[in-house]
């Protein structure tokens, strides 16, 4: 398995045959379940893996820092005590703290550091009457331009005021995209607070523990559903002195609870020199906004990002992918992911925002099935979607081409073959310059353009994916339909990217190379290269809020990000990602295996498979936890017992007859078992050890999701969560005395 490669996290595919087709029910996921950690970001999947990841962590300055590798003590040093004198450090985990800017010499690593509200009025000043929001209001579409988004937030951010919210202290949000969740996140940085995204998935206590820890003063909410949450936990939050409501009526009338309008009338005649005085004393060191990560195990850390994080790391990004400003022709993306999470604010509102773009919002059940429809109105210039989002795309687009007929399917598959051949012969020659076969020029007039138009891609020159592990099979998929899926990686502590592709640089299952000004070291690398991956810029964050530990655990001694992340650099320098460190599996033997690897390796090699998981921590063997594509309801997002019209007809390829999940388990149909013990020796037979090979397996009732707890927002896996959940069945593996590497039992032959 040493040639196998984890992706960066990611989404996945579209249609077969070079008809339109409609997208209904794309994302089997509820819009409150679409992301949750940073493009890339570690999920803290500690769990079961806690100890062996102590002990596989090491601590020696990343090569090239100092002019003698040396060992340096865990216990990181907090910038805060290290810098007493007043000279603030590289990091820090107070909120009212500066912290010193990773500045370079020359290049963008050294341009003038800005506030959010000088990148604003830059903005303003360059594209004032171009249009800055947009989005639909029943049938009517309305629009904000960046003149009117200025001053809409200035206006915000004196209601903020009046309603008491003090410095450093939050502002919550918490509800699907629009442009009063923008406008709230903007007006509470102007206003000297911090903004503050809260899942909309989050329980009552999960959005206490948030509104809490970033002592909230103001928190707004979508609508009754989201109101309900703060109103069962008010009570607990002694900071909180208001909350509006931006969607819908309000039920009751409560004090100190506003609706929009009322909200935006508290600061319309208020004076502006409150307000400037509290705009001119910030700095672009100090802190704006808290992300917070998933908590998957202890409590979420509030991850402080400066005002020059977002601006420094919006303008290298925008330089990186080359964007357009709205002076010579106007991005527009579209909003709809978690904005909660870094990748979508950085996306919807900061890089958009440096080069004037548009920014249209999706519908709020986007990720139920109009979403499509959306992007077909809007015809975005630029895209972002996470992996599962491109899988739901590549699932019905091969539903839709399995029921064309056979000329229409014979012409998609010789149109895929040309797109694939022709795009990885380009990507090998690094987007050098090359004749263009004819019959790529051909496939692309008559289904890849018909493609492009049914996905409301066909302006879309950037499509990207990130925040979770994405297939080859799905990167290949849309690489045979001409749409080049560009993998981006980084963490909510890295303000998102740190790697981005490009069409110049893109090389399929690598996550690129550095946006402009950032460094990247391998700490610790092995034989074949593989070290975790350390991050230097400024785009690295200042510390967990009031989580020095935690925050010296994240940064070492020299101020380096540690990512958590493996990964390896090619002859040219695309970093690859090669697994988690607490993801490893140490082996009773001591043998340290990555899952994600073997994990991919199987899904590829039985297409059946929806997800699979690894077991073999501390044991004796390997085993692994599977299940099957299966049919999920639309609105709960929880898997049903029907089979996928793919796995459908993989079953029908098979010999079997099957169509649900339950005449497939337990071994019930032989043809299936077969052919995925078939897939698993294929799989064993590239491992590079036996101690790499999975001795057993078995299929679970139901698909992992998010409403069963499986997986993250970013459709992550939560590992320790499943680990958890299927201790029986992990157990009923090892229940022999007798195990598949003792030499009284040998290994099968394979």
């Amino acid at each position: 398995m040493s040639e196998a490669v984890t992706e960066p996290h990611r989404a996945g595919g579209f249609l077969e045959s070079s008809c339109a087709a409609s997208l209904d029910g794309i994302v089997d996921t509820a819009n409150e379940s679409s992301g949750e950690e940073s493009a890339g970001e570690r999920e803290e999947e500690i769990g079961a893996h806690d100890e062996a990841a102590s002990s596989t962590k090491t601590t020696e300055v990343p090569a090239g820092l100092t002019s003698n590798t040396q060992t340096v003590s865990t216990q990181r040093p907090n910038s805060l005590q290290v810098h007493a004198a007043g000279e603030p450090g590289l990091w820090t985990s107070q909120g009212d703290a500066e912290v010193k800017l990773r500045m370079g010499d020359s290049g963008l690593a050294a341009e003038t550091p800005l506030t959010v509200n000088q990148m604003f009025t830059s903005a303003v000043e360059r594209f004032g009457d171009h249009t800055a929001l947009s989005w639909k209001d029943g049938e009517q579409q309305k629009s904000l331009n960046y003149k009117e988004y200025y001053q809409t937030c200035r206006t915000a951010a004196k209601s903020f005021l009046k309603l008491g919210l003090q410095r450093y202290h939050g502002v919550g949000i918490l509800g699907f995209n629009s442009s009063e969740w923008f406008i709230s996140d903007i007006a509470a940085i102007l206003a000297g607070g911090f903004a503050v995204g809260i899942y909309t998935t989050n329980s009552p206590e999960a959005c206490q523990y948030v509104a809490e820890n970033c002592k909230a003063n103001i928190i707004v909410v979508e609508n009754q559903k989201q109101l309900q949450k703060i109103l069962q936990v008010e009570d607990k939050l002694p900071n909180l002195k208001a909350i509006i409501q931006y969607k819908d009526v309000l039920k009751e009338k409560r004090p100190n609870l506003y609706t929009w309008a009322e909200f935006m009338e508290l600061g319309r005649d208020e004076p502006d020199a409150p307000l400037d005085a509290i705009v001119s004393s910030q700095k672009p060191n100090q802190c704006c906004t808290l992300i917070y990560t998933s908590g998957t195990t202890g409590q979420p850390k509030g991850v402080m990002l400066s005002h020059d994080n977002i601006t420094w790391t919006a303008l290298s990004t925008c330089r990186h992918v080359r964007l357009t400003d709205a002076t010579v022709s106007q991005e527009v993306v579209v909003s709809y992911l978690p904005l909660s999470h870094i990748a979508a604010q950085m996306v919807d509102i900061w890089v958009t925002m440096r080069v004037g773009g548009a920014t249209y919002f999706a519908q709020p059940d986007a990720l139920k099935g109009s979403l499509v429809n959306t992007l077909k109105e809007v015809r975005p210039t630029a895209f972002m979607g996470v992996p599962r989002v491109w899988e739901k795309m590549q699932e019905k687009m091969k539903s839709v081409g399995a029921k064309s007929s056979t000329v229409r399917r014979k012409i998609a598959v010789w149109a895929k073959d040309v797109g694939l051949q022709t795009n990885l012969t380009k990507m090998n020659q690094s987007g050098a310059a090359g004749r263009t076969p004819l019959s790529y020029k051909l496939a692309k007039k008559i289904v890849f353009k018909k493609v492009r138009k049914a996905l409301g891609l066909d302006r879309c020159t950037k499509c990207y994916t990130g925040a979770a592990p994405i297939t080859k099979d799905t990167l290949e998929f849309f690489l045979s339909l001409d749409i080049p899926l560009f993998e981006l990686y980084g963490m909510s502590e890295s303000t998102g990217p740190h790697t981005i592709s490009i069409p110049e640089a893109f090389k399929i299952t690598s996550c690129g190379k550095e946006i402009p000004g950032c460094k990247t070291k391998l700490h610790n690398p092995d034989e074949e290269g593989n070290g975790e991956i350390c991050f230097w810029g400024r785009h690295v964050f200042m510390g967990y809020l009031n989580m020095a530990e935690k925050t010296e655990e994240a940064l070492d001694a020299e101020g380096w990000l540690h990512s958590g992340d493996l990964g390896k650099h090619d002859e040219n320098g695309f970093l690859f990602i090669t697994g988690r460190i607490k993801e490893l599996i140490i082996t009773a033997g001591g043998e340290n295996i990555p899952p994600v690897p073997i994990e991919d390796a199987v899904k590829e090699a039985v297409p059946l498979i929806s997800n699979a998981m690894l077991i073999g921590d501390k044991k004796k063997f390997l085993s692994m936890l599977l299940t099957i594509k299966c049919q999920v309801d639309a609105d709960s997002g929880e898997p049903e017992d029907e089979l996928t019209p793919e796995a459908v007809e993989l079953c029908r390829r098979l010999g079997s007859n099957a169509t649900r999940v339950s005449e497939v388990t337990g071994g019930r149909d032989r043809l299936v078992h077969a052919a995925i013990q078939e897939g698993i020796n294929r799989v064993n037979e590239k491992a590079c050890s036996n101690a790499q090979c999975i001795q057993k397996w078995i299929i679970l009732d139901r698909d992992f999701s998010l409403p069963g707890g499986e997986l993250g927002p970013t459709m992550k896996l939560k590992r320790p969560v499943v680990v958890k959940m299927y201790k029986e069945q992990i157990e009923n593996f090892y229940k022999e005395l007798a195990t598949p590497t003792t030499p009284d039992n040998p290994l099968p032959p394979k």
